[in-house]
């Protein structure tokens, strides 16, 4: 019995005996004000002292929300927000307190006091065998409900507050996956696989068992058979262009040892309630440590990665009836863009690719969305992470998702290990986007925008498939 299980268990054993004690039964179908009693039963765990008692009703408090249908569990939250929050009186008498004498004493209590109360009842629950399973869950219902009740963010601050320091990245172990890894895990890369689709077991063992193939993944210790992120590793002799030469059936695998490359050119959230909580700077840093210790030769490390929010884009900027980032000639020879299977007429293709690339050069180096940052979320995690935007792949993906999301493209993110800290410094002072000499020519210095229009922070549904950590469904963030 792993040492996670025989925890759980015994968990399990502490909250049965407390629930007996206490004589907590399930909710029962068609319960008159189920989520009144949810609300008196989280007052009683705020006050309660007991451990077995406290476990008890944390997980009875859990089981209640898992039978909830979507309407109860919205009022439970909107509960959470109106009663839960600070206790007003005892901040007010702690901001009295500080004016009169602000001492290091006073400034503690003003901080307690202004804590909501749903931060310790979050706590609380988590004491529950699989409690933190649970509200992983429960924040991913939360997320869908702040979409439409903007007030609930106040909550999902709570939650991912903790979550923040539940996740830390000193909890996480990074385990390597590999054909030999148990079916349930491999089960779960499938169905989690959030950038290239893994049509089955035959396609997943060609991701994992040849020699110049890698797959790592964090793993929580309460979520031990569960991964948080992974990424997906091809070892090659040169930088790739494109995502079919990495995933063709017939390709010929090379030795690991005469790789000089590592491409990451996959990495998947896998826990939608996870959402913002960063671990692919984690996995990336610690993958690369790895991959060097034992595949000494690797002198590059870049990334084949994803542009889901370009085609968008780039259709605003053509229907506007002013474009800094397109001329009347980019408009004639876009409109292209337009013919159905244009990819596959060689005239179109070869008469669109310059205007297509200068295109993405500006979205790369000019474009921005509502809050000033880069407008690509993929470009925004792999240049704060200190890469340098290397190459962009005219028709580097075929793929029907990525005709509609990018027009095929895709770009390499470049980590040079000696310029990453410089890199990072540059786009998190100065939002300076770190790019190699081909991609700067592409935008003329003397094309200055000639006012911001700030891109939509809302990608379309296809878009948001593979955009931003942890978005549900296709939760591919980087590449």
């Amino acid at each position: 019995m792993s040492t996670a299980s025989f925890f759980s268990d015994m968990l399990q054993g502490i909250a049965d005996r407390g629930r007996r004690f206490l004589s907590l039964g399930p909710a029962r179908n068609g319960e008159a004000d189920a989520v009144g009693t949810m609300q008196a039963l989280c007052e009683t765990l705020l006050s309660s002292r007991g451990e077995a008692s406290g476990m008890a009703l944390a997980k009875n408090i859990l089981d209640r929300w898992q039978g909830f249908d979507p309407e109860k569990r919205r009022d439970f939250m909107i509960a959470l927000l109106s009663h839960f929050g600070p206790d007003i009186e005892r901040l007010e008498r702690a901001i009295d307190s500080y004016r009169a004498d602000p001492t290091p004493k006073a400034l503690h209590e003003m901080s307690m006091a202004a804590e909501p109360r749903r931060q310790e009842l979050i706590r609380r629950l988590n004491l529950a065998p699989n409690g933190i399973a649970t509200l992983v869950r429960m924040r991913e219902d939360l997320l869908e409900l702040k979409a439409r009740n903007p007030d609930l963010e106040a909550v999902d601050t709570d939650f991912a507050h903790l979550f923040g320091s539940w996740f830390n990245r000193g909890f996480l172990v990074l385990r390597p996956i590999s054909w030999s890894t148990p079916a349930d895990i491999l089960e779960k890369i499938i169905r989690y696989e959030a950038v290239h689709y893994i049509g089955g077991w035959d396609e997943l063992r060609r991701r994992l068992a040849p020699e110049d193939r890698r797959c790592f993944a964090f793993f929580h210790p309460q979520l031990a058979d569960d991964p948080l992120i992974f990424v997906e590793v091809a070892l090659t002799r040169e930088m790739p262009s494109n995502i079919a030469d990495l995933l063709k059936e017939d390709r010929a695998p090379i030795r690991a040892a005469d790789a000089t490359t590592a491409v990451f050119y996959s990495i998947s959230n896998c826990q939608e309630g996870l959402r913002g909580i960063s671990f692919g700077n984690f996995l990336i840093k610690q993958v690369v440590e790895d991959l060097r210790r034992d595949l000494p030769r690797l002198d590059t490390f870049a990334t084949l990665s994803p542009v889901p929010g370009f085609a968008d884009w780039l259709s605003r900027e053509r229907r506007a009836e002013a474009s800094d980032a397109l001329s009347q000639a980019d408009r004639g020879k876009l409109a292209l863009l337009d013919e159905p299977d244009w990819a596959d007429q060689p005239e179109i293709v070869a008469s669109i690719q310059p205007n297509l690339s200068a295109a993405a050069g500006w979205y790369f180096l000019r474009a921005r969305n509502s809050s000033g940052k880069v407008a690509d979320p993929v470009a925004r995690f792999h240049l704060g992470n200190g890469a340098r935007l290397e190459r962009i792949n005219f028709l580097g993906d075929r793929s029907e998702r990525a005709m509609r999301q990018a027009h095929g493209l895709m770009v390499n993110y470049l980590y040079k290990l000696d310029d990453i800290e410089t890199n990072h410094e540059a786009f998190a002072t100065r939002g300076e986007v770190v790019a190699a000499p081909a991609i700067r020519r592409l935008v003329p210095a003397d094309r200055s925008p000639r006012s911001l229009v700030p891109v939509p922070d809302i990608l379309s549904p296809d878009a948001r498939s593979s955009d931003a950590p942890g978005r549900k469904g296709n939760k591919e963030f980087t590449s």
